[in-house]
């Protein structure tokens, strides 16, 4: 095989690595979020019986994704890491047609939540990924072998992306792509501007086809009328968030609570915690009242919440919660109704940051939280991508 097709063979697994450790990193950054992901699948396939190992099968998976993209970019074991990929491959399409056949109500998450894709996305993705792994692999007699310093960075990428699942998985995700990110504002905030965040779209049909229009676009008489809606207009789809607050003690909602003045909120998706994460939510509660912070415990259910917080105690959905805080009795803070910062449970602020916090100017502790996390993984990034090109 001459040097030019050798090359052509080089690229495209090299491609393929690149694109598989990216998608591994991005779902090793949120434990939680892959454990879902999984979830869904288990769902999708009737297997929901292994829900509770989701979590562990999601992060050895987005594990095993990223080394296995790390070995195929480096060059390294290039035959069998080439047949474990096309095998991955080819499973990952199998299922993805799957999904495009049925077309469940899920996202396939294949790069976490940092990019959607629709279900025809993931699967034209994913028949391109197998045509770079067969034009890398087939014939593999002329794969040739690496440098040696190719199993230096390999090694080095491993040991860096092992540290980082282990720093995700004791912390919440260093930049957070869901839509309760710092800066994204409640809807309950926003409940006095009614028609300014909301808007009427329409669904017109005209010869077998359907359309939505807003009232400023509407069709011509020649489509017929079929229904009507109220949403949320584009441009608040990314920045508002619902967090629907139920009090069990007057049985109403008071979705108001989180939305007016400085609130620290504990979220709690799973209350089966030990005494001493009790302790520490307790210290949190009295800190943030003793700096005039309103202090919430938002929880699916409020009956193991001890007696002495239970005037704290409110219900929330599961979804809601672990969109919040992907740490369980992690804690958020909100200023007027818009997420400032997060803490995860091994990282709850003390008695000294609260009171920082409570003094402080909201955007500053915003921006300053921001940066850190997104410089922070862009430097991660950097470093990664030096490694895999320059070494």
């Amino acid at each position: 095989m001459n040097s030019f097709l050798l090359r052509i063979k080089r690229f495209c697994g090299f491609l393929f690595g690149i694109v598989f450790f990216f998608s591994g990193l991005f779902k090793l950054m949120d434990p939680v979020g892959a454990g879902l992901v999984v979830k869904e699948y288990f769902d999708f396939m009737h297997i929901g019986f292994m829900a509770p190992a989701a979590k562990f099968i999601g992060v050895t998976l987005a594990l095993f994704e990223t080394i296995l993209g790390a070995a195929l970019a480096c060059g390294v074991w290039r035959k069998p890491a080439g047949l474990t990929a096309l095998i991955v491959q080819s499973l990952f399409t199998v299922i993805t047609l799957f999904l495009l056949i049925f077309n469940p109500e899920m996202d396939c998450g294949c790069f976490g939540e940092v990019l959607e894709l629709t279900h025809l996305e993931t699967f034209i993705k994913n028949i391109i990924l197998l045509a770079l792994i067969l034009a890398y692999y087939f014939p593999h007699q002329h794969l040739g072998g690496p440098e040696k310093k190719k199993y230096v960075s390999f090694g080095i990428i491993s040991v860096s992306c092992v540290a980082f699942m282990i720093h995700s998985l004791l912390y919440i995700p260093i930049v957070d792509f869901t839509a309760y990110e710092s800066g994204a504002e409640l809807l309950a905030a926003r409940s006095d501007g009614g028609d300014e965040i909301y808007e009427a779209v329409f669904t017109y049909e005209k010869d077998g086809k359907t359309e939505e229009f807003t009232l400023d676009a509407l069709p011509d008489s020649t489509w017929t009328f079929v229904s009507t809606d109220t949403r949320l207009k584009e441009e608040f789809e990314d920045s508002i968030i619902e967090l629907s607050i139920f009090d069990p003690r007057t049985q109403t909602y008071a979705d108001t609570l989180a939305a007016k003045g400085k609130v620290m909120v504990v979220s709690l998706y799973d209350t089966d915690i030990e005494e001493e994460a009790w302790d520490k939510i307790s210290d949190i509660v009295c800190a943030a009242a003793a700096c005039g912070i309103r202090p919430l415990i938002l929880a699916t259910e409020t009956g193991t919440v001890p007696q002495a917080l239970q005037a704290f105690a409110y219900t929330c959905d599961y979804k809601t919660l672990i969109s919040l805080n992907r740490s369980n009795a992690g804690v958020t803070y909100f200023h007027d109704g818009t997420l400032i910062k997060k803490w995860s449970r091994r990282s709850a602020p003390d008695s000294e940051e609260v009171r920082e916090i409570a003094s402080g100017d909201p955007t500053e502790t915003a921006i300053d939280y921001e940066s850190k996390g997104s410089l922070g993984f862009q430097g991660f990034l950097l470093y990664v991508s030096a490694v895999l090109l320059l070494l």
